[in-house]
């Protein structure tokens, strides 16, 4: 693999685990949903200016918006919308186990839509590592009963992660028609702004901004690395390495996330966990050990 991949897939893994202390910072007075359109539509004004400066291109022919706003719908609107409506019901961990399974969801949608053919190598690490995850995880994926709406909760996660798996596939689509990245995500996080604008009017939320400093600078981190340069780095990995190894970041985010946790919230480790660690270290060396050509 491209020592540019490495780096790529690392900067990715790193800035999402961290943007779940992040969003911790946004919690309670705003609905969710509000400030996944604060954090979208800041990041995609911020990249239309870099644009401009950087004279790169905008205008886009209407099937290549056709294609951006698909990738903006499945990728940076609905699928942020279910996943919260799945919080609703299910803890942060059940949702993160369900999450992972986008690796394999990515397998399916690249060979049907992409005509790639699936190292058997990746699917080995996908499976080590989703049992890492489920480990990490271990004492909310027991005491999981499909009673008091679990069952609409699973439901919801699982939608969420098709349709950032739907996403990711449009986005890989785009970046190999040799779109620019930094166009194809102002146009899309433009899209997606839009498609949560529409959801929070249809569900009545209330738009707000907190006076809270914290809550700002979350957001600003959020947008900035959260967005622009986290989902700028995973689309020139799509292009590099291809969905099914980018996918990947699926299960190492919440490893990361649970190491920060460790040293900012005084997350305590079990054997399960530990041992989950271990699985999802190992699947993913082993995904990653040698990068397949595309067929």
């Amino acid at each position: 693999m491209p020592v540019q991949a490495y780096f790529l897939y690392t900067v990715t893994v790193l800035i999402w685990g961290s943007t779940w202390l992040a969003i911790k910072f946004q919690l309670g007075e705003v609905d969710p949903l509000v400030s996944v359109i604060y954090r979208f539509g800041i990041a995609s004004l911020l990249l239309f200016g870099w644009c401009l400066l950087a004279r790169a291109r905008i205008r886009l022919r209407p099937a290549e918006h056709a294609f951006i706003a698909l990738q903006g719908l499945c990728l940076f609107g609905i699928n942020y919308w279910l996943v919260y409506w799945s919080e609703v019901y299910l803890t942060g961990g059940v949702v993160a186990v369900v999450f992972a399974t986008m690796v394999f969801m990515n397998f399916l949608n690249a060979r049907l839509f992409l005509r790639r053919s699936v190292a058997p190598v990746v699917v080995a690490g996908g499976v080590v590592g989703m049992i890492g995850v489920a480990l990490l995880f271990w004492p909310e994926v027991e005491s999981l009963s499909l009673g008091d709406g679990a069952l609409r909760g699973l439901l919801f996660a699982l939608a969420s992660t098709y349709c950032a798996s739907l996403g990711t596939i449009v986005a890989t689509r785009n970046t190999v028609f040799g779109l620019p990245v930094i166009s194809i995500n102002a146009w899309g996080m433009f899209y997606g702004t839009l498609v949560l604008c529409v959801a929070g009017l249809v569900t009545g939320v209330e738009f707000h901004f907190p006076e809270r400093t914290s809550y700002a600078v979350a957001l600003l981190y959020l947008s900035v690395f959260g967005s622009i340069i986290a989902f700028g780095a995973y689309l020139r990995l799509l292009a590099l390495i291809g969905p099914d190894r980018a996918g990947y970041n699926s299960m190492m985010t919440p490893l990361v996330a649970l190491l920060i946790s460790t040293f900012f919230e005084g997350y305590t480790w079990t054997v399960p966990a530990a041992l989950g660690l271990v699985l999802i270290v190992a699947g993913n060396l082993l995904a990653m050990r040698r990068a397949a050509a595309p067929a």
